[in-house]
């Protein structure tokens, strides 16, 4: 992620289900576009290993991609199908505005 972020290259994270522990603490959350499916769980820990630590009932569907999305833990939610054409789409996007100037001829 450092060589990426340094070059200032375009970086899309996908979260599928389920994207949990490492993935959610680490490089899933840092694209430039994050982009989940939809009734995906993502989460850094499970309900039950939550709810032990904190001694705390956790909301059903708190951990649920269309919740977080609200919230505005990441960006578009994309079913599968039309993914491809949308990564197509902002690939090209990118293409027009690049992050790294030095990309501009």
């Amino acid at each position: 992620y450092d060589y990426q972020s340094n070059k200032k290259l375009f970086y899309v994270s996908i979260l599928t289900s389920p994207t949990t522990g490492g993935v959610t603490a680490s490089f899933g959350m840092l694209g430039d576009i994050i982009i989940a499916e939809p009734n995906a769980y993502i989460a850094f820990a499970g309900k039950r290993v939550i709810e032990q630590t904190l001694n705390k009932t956790i909301p059903e569907g708190s951990q649920a991609a269309e919740y977080l999305f609200h919230k505005g833990l990441f960006d578009p939610i994309v079913p599968r199908n039309p993914l491809k054409g949308v990564l197509s789409e902002l690939v090209q996007l990118h293409g027009f505005f690049p992050l790294n100037q030095n990309s501009i001829k």
